[in-house]
């Protein structure tokens, strides 16, 4: 069974509706009108059940039709394909009726044949469904210029990597998160040293103190970001933290149109190593900067006990460019709200070695005129 989708269409005019950071509404890029999400989440709430009693309808008729027909061709031999073995995920796109399949993890694409953005609500009903997101605020513009910028100064760079058309193939998608409420108390023993140097006579005398330094405190944590997603790298995502949580928003679908979105298959089970090793290294991080004046400071002990507390779904968003360059995969991660890069880039050897040439030979000539002058 295909999976009934939602396609926000402008009530004016009936062209797609994209949400757009700047002015926090929907927008049609056609006529021009802006809603506000909530006002389209109750438009559509009464078009969605109709179309799921219209899409069970058509199926009753087609299978009262396979019933009732006569003798034709025999397809007995013919396999069902389930698609649901196979981490696959139907659905039916309301705009041309285009029957498609993507990967059960894919939440809002578009279809290839009409170009509509489209929401697969099965992916997030009932405990799938995020409790938060965060609305992308930066552009594919801002996105680009940003990564131009990133490219900037890089005289190795692969000249295929600074086309426009490679460029421009950054996408924005909304990257599954969980976040974890808890609070860490510990304490911590150190080892410091502080030492001074004085004259004395002939000498001079070097003398060091050693102090046992201790300190205890207790962290609060309030979501504590996991990535839930087995295809993003866990430090590309760490290392474009933080998001600014002033701008998280309760979930609709609404913001999802026009991007790519994928649903969690890591879970939360898989998750809870890596959220307790974030908050008990905040709390030994938090520990040790308050150890100064010292010249030396080593960990002798410590003790940290978590308190686990709730665990919230979230969308974030992250602008990503994958590639690949003489056989190996490069992936760059942008925070969709503040721009924060991260990435590894590929090194032209002959650009590398041609620069190498041009100073090696000038250097060979000196060399030479310098033990001719000798």
């Amino acid at each position: 069974m295909s999976t009934q989708i939602t396609n926000y269409q402008c009530p004016s005019c009936t062209g797609p509706l994209h949400y757009v950071g700047a002015s926090d509404k929907l927008e049609c890029e056609y006529c021009g009108s802006s809603y506000d999400v909530a006002e389209i989440e109750v438009l559509y709430a009464e078009k969605e059940e109709k179309a799921a009693e219209t899409q069970q309808a058509e199926e009753q008729k087609k299978q009262a039709e396979a019933s009732s027909a006569g003798d034709e061709w025999d397809t007995s031999d013919l396999q069902q394909w389930d698609a649901e073995e196979d981490d696959m995920q139907a659905y039916s796109c309301p705009s041309c009726g285009a029957e498609l399949i993507c990967d059960k993890t894919t939440a809002a694409t578009s279809c290839p044949y009409c170009g509509n953005p489209t929401v697969v609500p099965g992916q997030f009903s009932g405990s799938l469904k995020p409790d938060y997101i965060i609305p992308f605020k930066l552009s594919k513009e801002e996105a680009i210029q940003k990564l131009k910028e990133h490219y900037k100064g890089k005289i190795f760079l692969p000249k295929d990597f600074k086309e426009k058309n490679h460029i421009e193939e950054i996408r924005r998608i909304y990257v599954p998160f969980w976040m974890f409420d808890g609070k860490a108390e510990g304490d911590a023993l150190y080892a410091a040293t502080r030492s001074h140097s004085y004259r004395s006579g002939d000498y001079e005398i070097t003398e060091t103190e050693h102090y046992d330094v201790y300190r205890a405190g207790v962290v609060n944590f309030e979501k504590v970001p996991v990535d839930a997603s087995s295809k993003m790298p866990d430090d590309h995502m760490d290392s474009i933290e933080p998001f600014d949580y002033e701008g998280l928003k309760e979930f609709s679908t609404a913001y999802l149109p026009g991007f790519l979105a994928d649903k969690f298959d890591v879970s939360v089970e898989e998750s809870v190593d890596r959220a307790d090793a974030r908050c008990e290294g905040t709390l030994s991080s938090a520990l040790r900067s308050t150890v100064k004046n010292y010249d030396t400071c080593t960990l002798k002990s410590n003790t940290i006990n978590l308190q686990r507390g709730k665990v919230h779904y979230a969308m974030l968003p992250v602008w990503m460019l994958n590639t690949k360059w003489k056989g190996r995969d490069f992936l760059f991660a942008m925070n969709g709200q503040t721009g924060k890069m991260v990435g590894d880039l590929p090194v032209s050897r002959g650009k590398f070695w041609g620069l190498f040439a041009a100073i090696a030979i000038p250097l060979s000539i000196v060399g030479s005129i310098v033990l001719l002058s000798l």
